[in-house]
């Protein structure tokens, strides 16, 4: 970048900055302006409380010191540099208290997945639900993730209260923590201990049973609908502002506001889970739903501080419908977006090896929450991984390497099934397979949603950005339908393997494998870096109707998938042949 579009400009108080709440503020800092695609900052040995170097065209960017923050006067000055880096613009500092919100969303995303999955998981078949209503409760949970795209486009649209994002990240962290509150206030939660000889459950070896008053099926599914409708509204703001965020970072820096944040949620999530499993057995469901009432509750003071221009210009629906168009014609979104689709697609498992591991092996449940426990430690550690290391390396380069290791750890099932473990334990030998494979998922997961934020046209970054995220997702979920389908080629049933026929378990997971090592195939499809990403871009034969005409037929027919698919499981519980 030539610095010959550099000038110098005085010290702008922040009295002429648009308050965080509306009211009148005397912190002192200094406003700059910058390119949103082509970002370069001062360093820090260059800043001084006096002059900054500034940017021409974009007035809201701000670079500001850092020796007005709450830790400059206790902490040593080398960590304020790397907690508040004043070589950033101030919208991009995460831990001031105008940008906290940002991460603690995503925190807090991740804490309530860790939280809800195992309470969902056994809670309603404590109450006594049929596998069918199970799969219905199950479903009403992912729903409105089908709706994504929606709220975005709204949010894009309709502010509220002069904002955009804030009010409805407010809105949405709400609807979860009364829906939790109506749960508990309106139902019993609390487990009785089964003592009486002839209780029925004692008869059965079950050590509580549900309390009278509680919560019917329809109403536990009600508050689920209501808790999943606001945590993925609140999600999808939290995404749109990243997306926003994220191009301002600075050239030499671009990816790191991103992987922080999905760190942080993957981080609640690694916590949340076994602590979930924990205080649920010992303590009982109410303990998890009172958690699930308050941890929501704590956003809404950080969400209060958030700072977002207000009555910010909107572009009307009509163009940016069109800017949607002409951002999926491109070809460097329906070409990388094209190689996601398809390459999570082929992503299909080994449905059956879950019953594998517990008819055959005998694996115990405390055998399975140890493998999903060691998962999520590892599916973290693998984003750290990313953000950390792999970050420098091309998106092809990750991708064939992660492919290539996958497959070679699924081929090593093969191994566990005619058990050959070179004298480890079954379970040992299991533990190492499995939870590599979820290093590899955090590994993979960033560069994607790296180049879906390089995608989105400003303005329309709630919807793009959801629309990406839901290609990803319903890509994932029809390789999980797919592998369902499978299932039917060799026999695999319970039956046949513990009679000792394993002949279809291997046939079918090498199957699985070479389908999921198929993706490969696909990787020149994918840009090296965000430099060939914007070479695509820039290519004047780039446009492409048919091409966006695929891509959002793909889209739409996805989502109408999922939703179909969900609605099924609710209204017509059984339909796919569950009992």
């Amino acid at each position: 970048m030539h610095h010959s579009s550099i000038r110098r400009v005085k010290i702008v108080s922040m009295d002429e900055i648009t308050p965080l709440s509306g009211t009148t503020t005397t912190n002192k800092s200094n406003k700059t302006s910058m390119s949103p695609l082509e970002t370069t900052s001062p360093s820090s040995s260059s800043l001084s409380q006096q002059e900054y170097e500034v940017y021409q065209d974009d007035p809201h960017t701000t670079f500001a010191p850092n020796h007005n923050t709450f830790l400059y006067n206790y902490v040593p000055i080398e960590y304020v540099e790397k907690l508040y880096p004043s070589h950033l613009p101030r919208s991009i500092q995460l831990l001031r208290l105008e940008n906290i919100a940002v991460p603690a969303c995503y925190l807090c995303v991740g804490l309530l997945q860790g939280l809800s999955g195992p309470f969902i998981n056994v809670y309603p078949q404590f109450l006594g639900a049929s596998e069918a209503q199970q799969t219905s409760i199950s479903a009403i949970k992912s729903l409105p993730a089908s709706f994504k795209l929606a709220f975005g486009f709204f949010s894009d649209n309709v502010p509220f209260m002069g904002f955009r994002r804030k009010s409805y990240m407010f809105i949405g962290w709400a609807m979860s923590s009364l829906s939790m509150m109506f749960l508990l206030s309106f139902s019993n939660l609390e487990r009785v201990s089964n003592v009486a000889n002839d209780n029925e459950d004692a008869v059965n070896n079950r050590a509580f049973s549900p309390a009278e008053d509680a919560p019917s099926i329809p109403f536990l599914t009600l508050s689920l609908l209501i808790f999943g409708t606001g945590f993925w509204f609140a999600d999808v703001m939290g995404d749109s502002m990243v997306a926003e965020k994220a191009k301002l970072e600075p050239e030499e820096s671009r990816g790191q506001l991103q992987s922080t944040c999905y760190a942080c949620r993957f981080f609640g999530l690694m916590i949340a889970a076994p602590v979930s499993t924990v205080l649920y057995s010992k303590y009982g469901p109410q303990i998890i739903v009172t958690l699930m009432a308050l941890l929501p509750m704590t956003m809404l003071v950080p969400i209060y501080y958030l700072y977002e221009v207000k009555h910010a210009e909107i572009k009307s629906t009509r163009e940016q419908c069109s800017e949607i168009w002409n951002t999926v014609c491109s070809r460097a979104v329906w070409q990388p977006m094209g190689f996601v689709y398809v390459y999570n697609v082929l992503q299909i498992g080994n449905a059956a090896w879950r019953e594998f591991l517990l008819s055959v092996l005998l694996f115990e449940d405390w055998q399975l929450n140890t493998l999903f426990v060691i998962a999520n430690v590892l599916l973290y550690l693998g984003v750290m991984a990313y953000k950390y290391y792999f970050i420098r390396y091309s998106w092809r380069s990750i991708y064939i390497g992660t492919t290539l290791l996958n497959g070679f750890l699924s081929m090593m099932q093969i191994l566990l099934i005619q058990g050959i473990t070179f004298g480890l334990s079954p379970f040992v030998f299991a533990l190492g397979d499995d939870i590599f494979a979820d290093f590899i998922a955090g590994v993979q997961f960033l560069p994607t949603t790296i180049m879906m934020v390089h995608l989105c046209p400003s303005g329309s970054e709630g919807a793009s950005y959801a629309m990406f995220t839901t290609v990803n997702n319903c890509a994932l979920g029809m390789a999980s339908a797919l592998s369902t389908v499978l299932l039917g080629i060799w026999d695999v049933s319970k039956e046949t393997m513990v009679s000792g026929d394993l002949s279809g378990m291997t046939k079918l997971t090498i199957l699985t494998t070479c389908l999921q090592t198929a993706g490969l195939f696909f990787v020149r499809l994918l840009p090296k870096t965000k430099d060939d990403l914007a070479v695509l871009h820039a290519d004047q034969y780039s446009g492409s109707k048919i091409g966006g005409t695929v891509f959002l037929s793909v889209t739409v027919l996805s989502v109408m998938y999922a939703i179909i698919v969900n609605l099924l499981n609710i209204l017509s519980p059984g339909w796919a042949g569950e009992s």
